[in-house]
């Protein structure tokens, strides 16, 4: 695929809502299908009035939007595609104000479509382990809110986050940056035998009894690079985090924020084929278990 996947392509590719529809039902059936309830193998054809196709022997219909974002909305399936394909073409995400004017929507359907389309985004990206050989950094931060306290976080969400460097970021939003809180998502994502990095924060003090090599580095002391210890990756995905929400959201709300930080992750994770973003998406929508 182009590394300019244009609008002019996007129409070309995605013309009608049809389309979008034979798109689907390709991606989740394949174009010959064996229907669930005959057992014959043939080629489905589209039902002139319902967004489904029907098999030649029995008349079985197979609905494909269902169990995708889209089932159940009366939002035209084009107009879904097209802001899949804005939230992929776009550095720093799309806000619901933005969906609003490109789709000639409500504000209410534009925010719903947003919400669905992160949780997609998230659900395609998925959670590989990481480290192993390469270096792993964790870091805690405070994002997503405004600041009337001043230092210290006041009036914002804690996350935590952890980086392979030159490959993927995992991203959570958790209730405190306790050693009970923190460990346990490392034990689940970071490979035992990795070397992990962070800052000083005491509840990492306990990872090289977990089975991990740990080094840190004294922020509290200016000190930000010992040797191949530093944690200016993950540090440097939670300033792109905060300009995202800061320059294109201006608020999200705790309830919400693990949806923005799953959008944040998958286009962070293709940086390196943002090309891609748009067609992994296209890709990706789950296959039904009855075919």
């Amino acid at each position: 695929m182009s590394k300019h996947f244009t609008i002019t392509d996007f129409f070309k590719r995605f013309p009608t809502d049809d389309a979008c529809l034979d798109h689907l039902m390709a991606i989740r059936y394949g174009d010959i299908v064996t229907c669930p309830k005959c057992g014959k193998t043939a080629r489905f054809a589209r039902i002139r009035k319902l967004p489904a196709y029907s098999c030649p022997t029995c008349g079985h219909h197979i609905h494909p939007m269902v169990g995708t974002p889209f089932e159940r909305s009366r939002t035209p399936l084009q107009k879904w595609f097209y802001a899949m394909y804005l939230f992929t073409t776009t550095r720093n995400g799309v806000a619901a104000k933005e969906l609003q004017r490109q789709l000639g929507v409500t504000y209410k359907c534009a925010w719903r479509i947003g919400h669905e389309i992160r949780k997609y985004m998230a659900q395609t990206d998925g959670d590989s382990p990481l480290g192993g050989r390469p270096i792993v950094e964790a870091d805690e931060a405070f994002v997503g809110g405004y600041k009337p306290g001043g230092m210290g976080g006041k009036g914002k969400t804690v996350v935590f986050g952890m980086v392979e460097r030159g490959g993927d970021v995992i991203a959570r939003v958790v209730p405190n940056r306790a050693e009970f809180t923190i460990v346990p998502h490392i034990l689940q994502n970071v490979r035992r035998g990795t070397r992990v990095a962070t800052d000083e924060h005491r509840s990492y003090t306990k990872l090289p009894e977990e089975g991990y090599y740990h080094g840190t580095v004294n922020h509290s002391a200016k000190e930000y690079v010992r040797g191949q210890v530093h944690t200016n990756t993950i540090e440097g995905f939670w300033s792109w985090v905060r300009r995202q929400i800061n320059g294109t959201h201006v608020w999200v709300s705790r309830k919400h924020l693990p949806k923005y930080l799953g959008e944040m992750e998958f286009r962070f994770n293709l940086r390196k084929r943002p090309e891609l973003m748009f067609e992994t998406l296209l890709m990706a929508f789950q296959r039904p278990y009855n075919r």
